[in-house]
């Protein structure tokens, strides 16, 4: 879970917000707490979505049908408010890894684990189609692993079968590539049985740790899953059998959700979990994650930005200038609170400058109110939200180091990575060492390992490093990031010194990441550890991720 960043709210209707859970190709999800102690997921809308009255009005019938959706397997909607400046919806929290990152993390499940994960699943679209309903993105990072069983979450863009519009007009694609149907894919619409075809897909998965169709594009996987068969060959015959007829290319062909569910668990997927579903490692994981997040108080472990947000995100206000309001239209959260002085000052020219030395947090400078400002190398530095459509499911998981965010520490100066970053390029190399422009064979290769951030309080996924041969100022490796949401960063890493002690890099994040990466460059520092290597980076923004890696390959 990332601390809050200065341009996101602390309050949200009636719930206070203890950290970001997490973030999407549409939207940020936040873990909240009421006033009489429930811990809820809290999805907010971004200010253009909610900009736009068509997608308000889709957003409002989304609530109303997410609100019929209930029943063992899916996570309840609780509140939600479509009318509000930025709309929002919060449902049940459920402590748990999605299915997505307990296999990137732990590798397959067991052959019991995946009978009462794909019952439950069943149990809980044939009781979303039995409402009109179609989910349409069964994926596996939609899929939660709980103690009291599987969670089928994010029905933000189910849609009523009644015709209802499409995202398509927002540019926003329904389905994940590998796990759509056929028919979504060609633009037949989707029923029912385009879930079906998705569980069959997630199936596949948690029971291989491989997707039933595989490509180094979504070009490719979009043309297999049209014309070609899946590969089930490592699943035993029953599951294959059962996955084969989920995966048939006409609709029609395809069980239905009850029928999936009595084939797995004859006498219902309740009698698999009640008798314990998870393996050992996932018990541990989900039993020590839910402790943590638990006990979570806002103001305590999660560090706050420069400016406190203590109104709101629903509005500005009422005290705030005119000018001020306007100005900060559609942008994601309240903005601060500008002195009399400076509201009524004549505007300045918009600079992206550091705040001198003796700026320290709390000072307030200057109002941010555009949604991105040059950064460096032209790229944008994002000052406000990304989207979020999610309608009803909780994401239950946590994620550090994906999402950008400004000045998160309240102590850290403001220039730290940058002054790393200068310091660094220009120290010496030791006098001495044969290895002070070259990468020692030590470091070489590919490792492994889970991360954790704020000196160890939060997980943050899996960290895959590869290192090769360099020079200094050359491309010496990457570093893959798959957070516990399944969302993937990759950074590319450039060489500043090399010794038998340490290797010292330069991180950014590569341009094709998706929106919820950051970008910034930031120094890390690589050094052995017995038969392992320790990897720590000096990004605040991140919350200092550290890593203890095996070689992989």
């Amino acid at each position: 879970m990332q601390p809050l960043g200065v341009d996101e709210p602390r309050v949200v209707g009636p719930y206070r917000l203890l950290g970001r859970l997490g973030s999407g190709g549409m939207g940020r999800v936040y873990l909240g707490r009421s006033a009489g102690g429930r811990t809820v997921a809290v999805k907010i809308v971004h200010p253009h979505f909610a900009l736009d009255e068509e997608f308000r009005a889709r957003f409002r019938r989304e609530v109303e049908a997410a609100r019929r959706v209930g029943g063992a397997w899916t996570a309840p909607v609780l509140d939600a408010d479509p009318d509000a400046a930025v709309p929002w919806v919060a449902t049940a929290y459920a402590a748990g890894p999605s299915l997505s990152s307990a296999v990137a993390d732990s590798g397959p499940l067991p052959a019991h684990s995946v009978r009462a994960l794909g019952a439950g699943l069943a149990e809980a679209l044939a009781a979303v189609h039995e409402l009109g309903l179609v989910h349409r993105d069964v994926k596996p990072s939609n899929v939660l692993l709980t103690l009291d069983g599987p969670l089928l979450i994010d029905f933000g863009i189910a849609r009523a079968m009644d015709g209802t519009a499409s995202l398509t007009s927002t540019g926003v694609s329904i389905g994940s590539p590998g796990y759509m149907s056929p028919e979504q894919i060609v633009g037949k619409g989707a029923t029912g049985a385009a879930d079906v075809f998705s569980l069959g897909a997630v199936l596949a998965y948690a029971a291989t740790g491989e997707p039933p169709f595989s490509g180094d594009s979504s070009a490719a996987l979009l043309y297999k899953v049209v014309h070609e068969e899946p590969e089930l060959d490592s699943l035993d015959s029953e599951l294959r059998e059962l996955v084969a007829a989920c995966l048939a290319k006409e609709p029609g062909a395809r069980p239905t959700p009850g029928e999936v569910a009595g084939r797995l668990a004859p006498q219902g997927a309740a009698r698999l979990v009640a008798g314990g579903w998870l393996p050992g490692e996932l018990v541990e994981q989900v039993s020590r994650g839910a402790v943590r997040l638990l006990n979570l108080e806002a103001g305590g472990d999660v560090a706050s930005g420069p400016v406190a947000f203590e109104v709101p995100s629903q509005g500005v206000p009422e005290t705030a200038g005119a000018d001020v309001r306007a100005a900060t239209a559609g942008v994601f959260g309240p903005p601060p609170v500008m002195p009399a002085s400076l509201t009524e000052a004549p505007a300045a020219e918009p600079q992206d400058t550091v705040p001198a030395a003796d700026q320290r947090p709390g000072k307030l400078s200057l109002s941010v109110a555009a949604a991105s400002t040059p950064g460096d190398g032209g790229r944008g530095r994002r000052m406000s939200c990304t989207v979020a459509l999610a309608v009803a499911g909780a994401l239950a998981a946590v994620t550090v180091g994906t999402v950008v965010v400004l000045d998160l520490l309240p102590d850290r100066d403001q220039d730290t990575d940058a002054g790393a970053d200068a310091a660094s390029s220009q120290a010496p190399s030791k006098e001495g060492s044969p290895d002070a422009g070259s990468v020692p064979d030590r470091y070489l290769g590919t490792w492994e390992g889970k991360a954790t951030a704020l000196d160890g309080a939060l997980p943050a996924g899996t960290f895959r490093l590869v290192v090769h041969k360099a020079d200094v100022g050359d491309e010496v490796g990457t570093l893959r990031q798959t957070d516990l949401l399944g969302g993937v960063c990759n950074d590319v890493l450039t060489l500043k010194r090399a010794t038998d002690k340490e290797l010292v890099v330069t991180s950014v994040g590569r341009k094709d990441n998706h929106g919820g990466c950051n970008p910034r460059p930031h120094t890390v520092r690589i050094t052995p550890a017995g038969e392992d290597l320790v990897y720590r980076s000096e990004s605040g923004d991140e919350g200092n991720p550290e890593a203890r890696l095996s070689k992989a390959e």
